[in-house]
Protein backbone atom coordinates (compact mmCIF):
# COMPACT_ATOMS: atom_id res chain seq x y z
CA UNK A 1 0.00 0.00 0.00
CA UNK A 2 1.49 3.34 -1.03
CA UNK A 3 0.43 6.75 0.18
CA UNK A 4 2.18 10.01 1.07
CA UNK A 5 3.41 10.08 4.67
CA UNK A 6 3.24 13.20 6.86
CA UNK A 7 6.44 14.68 8.24
CA UNK A 8 7.09 13.53 11.80
CA UNK A 9 9.50 14.21 14.64
CA UNK A 10 9.29 10.62 15.82
CA UNK A 11 10.34 7.59 13.76
CA UNK A 12 8.65 6.01 10.75
CA UNK A 13 9.81 2.54 9.72
CA UNK A 14 8.52 0.88 6.53
CA UNK A 15 7.80 -2.86 6.31
CA UNK A 16 8.43 -3.43 10.00
CA UNK A 17 8.21 -7.10 10.97
CA UNK A 18 5.78 -7.22 13.87
CA UNK A 19 7.00 -10.52 15.29
CA UNK A 20 9.66 -8.45 17.06
CA UNK A 21 6.93 -6.53 18.91
CA UNK A 22 4.67 -9.33 20.16
CA UNK A 23 5.12 -11.64 23.10
CA UNK A 24 4.36 -14.70 20.94
CA UNK A 25 7.07 -13.61 18.47
CA UNK A 26 5.02 -14.26 15.34
CA UNK A 27 3.70 -12.05 12.58
CA UNK A 28 4.55 -10.53 9.23
CA UNK A 29 5.34 -6.89 8.44
CA UNK A 30 3.20 -3.79 8.84
CA UNK A 31 3.22 -1.27 6.01
CA UNK A 32 4.68 1.25 8.45
CA UNK A 33 5.52 1.50 12.13
CA UNK A 34 5.17 4.96 13.67
CA UNK A 35 6.66 5.85 17.05
CA UNK A 36 5.55 9.41 17.83
CA UNK A 37 7.86 11.76 19.70
CA UNK A 38 5.05 13.20 21.83
CA UNK A 39 1.33 13.93 21.88
CA UNK A 40 1.59 16.81 19.40
CA UNK A 41 3.58 14.67 16.97
CA UNK A 42 0.91 11.97 17.15
CA UNK A 43 -1.96 14.44 16.71
CA UNK A 44 -0.32 16.13 13.72
CA UNK A 45 0.42 12.77 12.10
CA UNK A 46 -3.15 11.51 12.42
CA UNK A 47 -4.57 14.83 11.20
CA UNK A 48 -2.31 14.95 8.12
CA UNK A 49 -2.56 11.28 7.20
CA UNK A 50 -4.68 10.74 4.07
CA UNK A 51 -8.26 9.87 4.88
CA UNK A 52 -8.99 6.18 4.71
CA UNK A 53 -5.48 5.01 5.58
CA UNK A 54 -5.96 2.47 8.39
CA UNK A 55 -4.08 2.85 11.65
CA UNK A 56 -3.60 0.21 14.32
CA UNK A 57 -2.37 1.17 17.81
CA UNK A 58 -0.28 -1.50 19.52
CA UNK A 59 0.93 -1.73 23.10
CA UNK A 60 3.65 -4.20 24.04
CA UNK A 61 1.99 -6.99 22.05
CA UNK A 62 1.14 -9.08 25.11
CA UNK A 63 -2.33 -10.06 23.91
CA UNK A 64 -1.89 -10.21 20.16
CA UNK A 65 -1.38 -12.57 17.25
CA UNK A 66 -0.31 -10.85 14.04
CA UNK A 67 -0.90 -13.21 11.13
CA UNK A 68 2.02 -14.30 8.96
CA UNK A 69 1.06 -12.07 6.04
CA UNK A 70 1.40 -8.95 8.15
CA UNK A 71 -0.81 -5.93 8.57
CA UNK A 72 -1.88 -3.51 5.84
CA UNK A 73 -1.94 -0.49 8.10
CA UNK A 74 0.19 2.01 9.93
CA UNK A 75 0.97 0.52 13.32
CA UNK A 76 1.35 3.15 16.05
CA UNK A 77 3.40 2.26 19.10
CA UNK A 78 3.77 4.69 21.98
CA UNK A 79 6.98 4.84 23.97
CA UNK A 80 8.85 7.50 25.89
CA UNK A 81 6.74 10.55 26.41
CA UNK A 82 3.69 8.34 26.93
CA UNK A 83 4.77 6.31 29.97
CA UNK A 84 4.81 8.81 32.84
CA UNK A 85 3.26 7.86 36.18
CA UNK A 86 2.37 10.43 38.84
CA UNK A 87 0.39 10.09 42.07
CA UNK A 88 -1.61 12.76 43.86
CA UNK A 89 -3.70 11.59 46.79
CA UNK A 90 -5.63 8.52 45.65
CA UNK A 91 -5.43 9.46 41.97
CA UNK A 92 -2.79 8.10 39.61
CA UNK A 93 -2.13 9.87 36.30
CA UNK A 94 -0.66 7.41 33.81
CA UNK A 95 0.52 7.42 30.22
CA UNK A 96 -0.91 4.72 27.98
CA UNK A 97 2.53 3.18 27.44
CA UNK A 98 3.19 2.76 31.18
CA UNK A 99 3.45 -0.92 32.09
CA UNK A 100 0.72 -2.28 34.34
CA UNK A 101 3.27 -3.69 36.76
CA UNK A 102 5.12 -0.36 37.03
CA UNK A 103 1.85 1.47 37.74
CA UNK A 104 0.95 -1.00 40.49
CA UNK A 105 4.36 -0.65 42.16
CA UNK A 106 4.52 3.13 41.98
CA UNK A 107 0.97 3.43 43.28
CA UNK A 108 1.81 1.08 46.16
CA UNK A 109 4.83 3.20 47.02
CA UNK A 110 2.41 6.10 47.53
CA UNK A 111 -0.11 4.00 49.46
CA UNK A 112 -2.64 3.58 46.64
CA UNK A 113 -4.05 0.11 46.06
CA UNK A 114 -3.85 -0.82 42.39
CA UNK A 115 -2.27 -4.16 43.26
CA UNK A 116 -4.44 -6.15 40.83
CA UNK A 117 -2.43 -4.62 37.98
CA UNK A 118 0.83 -6.18 39.18
CA UNK A 119 0.34 -9.53 37.47
CA UNK A 120 -1.44 -8.29 34.34
CA UNK A 121 0.95 -8.33 31.37
CA UNK A 122 1.11 -5.34 29.07
CA UNK A 123 0.57 -1.61 29.22
CA UNK A 124 -2.18 0.58 30.62
CA UNK A 125 -3.57 1.40 27.17
CA UNK A 126 -4.18 -2.27 26.47
CA UNK A 127 -5.53 -2.87 29.97
CA UNK A 128 -8.13 -0.15 29.47
CA UNK A 129 -9.08 -1.34 26.01
CA UNK A 130 -9.60 -4.89 27.31
CA UNK A 131 -11.01 -3.88 30.72
CA UNK A 132 -8.31 -6.11 32.17
CA UNK A 133 -8.69 -7.52 35.62
CA UNK A 134 -7.86 -10.23 38.13
CA UNK A 135 -8.40 -11.07 41.80
CA UNK A 136 -11.91 -9.65 41.54
CA UNK A 137 -10.84 -6.15 40.40
CA UNK A 138 -11.09 -4.64 36.90
CA UNK A 139 -10.06 -1.45 35.18
CA UNK A 140 -13.72 -0.45 35.30
CA UNK A 141 -13.42 -0.28 39.10
CA UNK A 142 -10.56 2.24 39.13
CA UNK A 143 -10.80 4.18 35.86
CA UNK A 144 -11.78 7.85 36.19
CA UNK A 145 -11.10 9.21 32.68
CA UNK A 146 -9.09 8.53 29.53
CA UNK A 147 -7.43 10.86 27.03
CA UNK A 148 -7.44 9.92 23.37
CA UNK A 149 -6.38 11.37 20.03
CA UNK A 150 -9.06 10.95 17.38
CA UNK A 151 -8.28 10.01 13.79
CA UNK A 152 -8.86 13.71 12.97
CA UNK A 153 -6.01 14.70 15.31
CA UNK A 154 -8.39 16.16 17.90
CA UNK A 155 -7.72 15.44 21.57
CA UNK A 156 -10.68 14.25 23.65
CA UNK A 157 -11.31 13.12 27.22
CA UNK A 158 -13.76 10.27 27.80
CA UNK A 159 -15.44 8.89 30.89
CA UNK A 160 -15.75 5.19 31.73
CA UNK A 161 -19.41 5.44 30.72
CA UNK A 162 -18.32 6.62 27.26
CA UNK A 163 -16.20 3.49 26.90
CA UNK A 164 -19.09 1.14 27.75
CA UNK A 165 -16.71 -1.17 29.58
CA UNK A 166 -17.76 -4.79 29.82
CA UNK A 167 -16.03 -8.13 30.12
CA UNK A 168 -12.72 -7.90 28.26
CA UNK A 169 -13.76 -5.08 25.96
CA UNK A 170 -14.39 -1.35 25.60
CA UNK A 171 -15.85 0.96 22.97
CA UNK A 172 -13.29 3.44 21.58
CA UNK A 173 -13.92 5.58 18.48
CA UNK A 174 -12.62 3.98 15.30
CA UNK A 175 -8.97 4.89 14.67
CA UNK A 176 -8.55 6.64 18.03
CA UNK A 177 -5.29 6.27 19.96
CA UNK A 178 -5.46 6.13 23.74
CA UNK A 179 -2.69 8.27 25.24
CA UNK A 180 -3.34 8.44 28.99
CA UNK A 181 -5.73 7.94 31.87
CA UNK A 182 -6.54 8.81 35.45
CA UNK A 183 -7.00 5.92 37.87
CA UNK A 184 -8.21 6.03 41.45
CA UNK A 185 -7.62 3.36 44.07
CA UNK A 186 -8.27 2.94 47.78
CA UNK A 187 -5.59 3.87 50.27
CA UNK A 188 -3.44 1.20 51.86
CA UNK A 189 -0.23 0.64 53.75
CA UNK A 190 2.68 0.56 51.24
CA UNK A 191 4.39 -2.36 52.97
CA UNK A 192 1.19 -4.42 53.01
CA UNK A 193 0.46 -3.59 49.36
CA UNK A 194 3.92 -4.71 48.26
CA UNK A 195 3.59 -7.90 50.31
CA UNK A 196 0.26 -8.63 48.63
CA UNK A 197 1.81 -8.18 45.19
CA UNK A 198 4.70 -10.49 46.08
CA UNK A 199 2.19 -13.17 47.07
CA UNK A 200 0.25 -12.66 43.84
CA UNK A 201 3.43 -13.07 41.79
CA UNK A 202 4.30 -16.28 43.62
CA UNK A 203 0.82 -17.68 42.93
CA UNK A 204 1.00 -16.67 39.27
CA UNK A 205 4.42 -18.26 38.78
CA UNK A 206 3.21 -21.47 40.42
CA UNK A 207 0.10 -21.80 38.26
CA UNK A 208 0.92 -20.16 34.91
CA UNK A 209 3.66 -20.75 32.30
CA UNK A 210 5.40 -17.43 32.99
CA UNK A 211 8.73 -18.70 31.62
CA UNK A 212 7.23 -19.63 28.26
CA UNK A 213 6.31 -17.49 25.26
CA UNK A 214 2.60 -16.88 25.68
CA UNK A 215 0.03 -14.09 25.38
CA UNK A 216 -1.80 -14.70 28.63
CA UNK A 217 -5.26 -16.24 28.61
CA UNK A 218 -6.18 -17.48 25.15
CA UNK A 219 -9.96 -17.59 25.56
CA UNK A 220 -12.49 -15.68 27.61
CA UNK A 221 -14.27 -17.51 30.39
CA UNK A 222 -17.51 -18.88 28.89
CA UNK A 223 -20.01 -16.95 30.97
CA UNK A 224 -21.99 -13.71 31.14
CA UNK A 225 -20.42 -10.75 32.91
CA UNK A 226 -21.79 -7.47 34.19
CA UNK A 227 -20.90 -4.07 32.76
CA UNK A 228 -18.27 -3.62 35.47
CA UNK A 229 -16.53 -6.80 34.38
CA UNK A 230 -17.61 -8.81 37.42
CA UNK A 231 -19.26 -12.16 37.05
CA UNK A 232 -23.03 -12.25 37.42
CA UNK A 233 -22.89 -15.91 38.43
CA UNK A 234 -20.55 -17.39 41.01
CA UNK A 235 -20.89 -20.73 39.23
CA UNK A 236 -19.47 -19.42 35.95
CA UNK A 237 -17.30 -21.93 34.10
CA UNK A 238 -13.62 -21.32 33.51
CA UNK A 239 -12.07 -21.69 30.08
CA UNK A 240 -9.26 -23.92 31.35
CA UNK A 241 -11.79 -26.36 32.78
CA UNK A 242 -13.77 -26.87 29.57
CA UNK A 243 -10.48 -27.16 27.64
CA UNK A 244 -9.36 -29.89 30.06
CA UNK A 245 -12.71 -31.64 29.72
CA UNK A 246 -12.24 -31.66 25.94
CA UNK A 247 -8.85 -33.34 26.34
CA UNK A 248 -6.91 -30.41 24.89
CA UNK A 249 -4.43 -29.69 27.69
CA UNK A 250 -0.99 -30.02 26.06
CA UNK A 251 -2.43 -30.23 22.52
CA UNK A 252 0.01 -29.21 19.77
CA UNK A 253 0.02 -27.90 16.23
CA UNK A 254 3.48 -27.33 14.75
CA UNK A 255 5.34 -25.13 17.23
CA UNK A 256 2.14 -24.10 19.05
CA UNK A 257 0.97 -25.81 22.23
CA UNK A 258 -1.73 -25.45 24.87
CA UNK A 259 0.32 -25.32 28.05
CA UNK A 260 0.52 -28.38 30.26
CA UNK A 261 0.75 -26.06 33.26
CA UNK A 262 -2.37 -24.00 32.46
CA UNK A 263 -4.50 -25.22 29.58
CA UNK A 264 -5.91 -21.77 28.70
CA UNK A 265 -2.41 -20.51 27.89
CA UNK A 266 -1.19 -21.01 24.34
CA UNK A 267 2.59 -21.03 23.97
CA UNK A 268 5.11 -20.76 21.17
CA UNK A 269 7.50 -23.62 21.89
CA UNK A 270 10.13 -22.04 19.64
CA UNK A 271 9.23 -22.23 15.96
CA UNK A 272 5.48 -21.64 15.79
CA UNK A 273 3.94 -19.58 13.02
CA UNK A 274 0.91 -17.40 13.53
CA UNK A 275 -1.00 -19.97 11.47
CA UNK A 276 0.04 -22.73 13.90
CA UNK A 277 -1.23 -20.72 16.85
CA UNK A 278 -4.52 -19.73 15.26
CA UNK A 279 -5.18 -23.20 13.87
CA UNK A 280 -4.56 -24.75 17.29
CA UNK A 281 -6.87 -22.22 18.91
CA UNK A 282 -9.64 -23.02 16.44
CA UNK A 283 -9.12 -26.74 17.00
CA UNK A 284 -9.52 -26.19 20.75
CA UNK A 285 -12.73 -24.23 20.16
CA UNK A 286 -14.11 -27.07 18.01
CA UNK A 287 -13.21 -29.77 20.51
CA UNK A 288 -14.73 -27.79 23.38
CA UNK A 289 -17.93 -27.25 21.40
CA UNK A 290 -18.10 -30.92 20.45
CA UNK A 291 -17.65 -32.05 24.04
CA UNK A 292 -19.73 -29.46 25.91
CA UNK A 293 -21.73 -27.35 23.45
CA UNK A 294 -19.83 -24.27 24.67
CA UNK A 295 -18.38 -21.85 22.12
CA UNK A 296 -15.19 -20.32 23.46
CA UNK A 297 -14.43 -16.74 22.42
CA UNK A 298 -10.88 -15.63 21.72
CA UNK A 299 -9.38 -13.27 24.27
CA UNK A 300 -6.19 -12.88 22.26
CA UNK A 301 -6.66 -10.35 19.43
CA UNK A 302 -5.85 -11.71 15.96
CA UNK A 303 -5.16 -9.26 13.13
CA UNK A 304 -3.60 -9.12 9.68
CA UNK A 305 -3.45 -11.20 6.54
CA UNK A 306 -2.77 -14.94 6.31
CA UNK A 307 0.66 -15.91 5.09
Amino acid sequence: MTYPMPKVRGTLTPDKVLADLTWLRVGGPADWLFRPADVEDLADFLRDLPAGVPVFPIGVGSNLIVRDGGLRAIVIRLGRGFNDISVEGCQVQVGAAALDAHVAKKAADAGVDLTFLRTIPGSIGGAIRMNAGCYGSYMADVLQSVDIILRSGEKMTLTPADLKLCYRQSDLPEGAVLIGAVLKGPQGDPQELHARMAAQLATRDATQPTKDRSAGSTFRNPAGFSSTGRSDDVHDLKAWKVIDNAGMRGARRGGAQMSEKHSNFMINTGDATAADLEYLGEEVRKKVYDSSGITLEWEIMRVGDPG
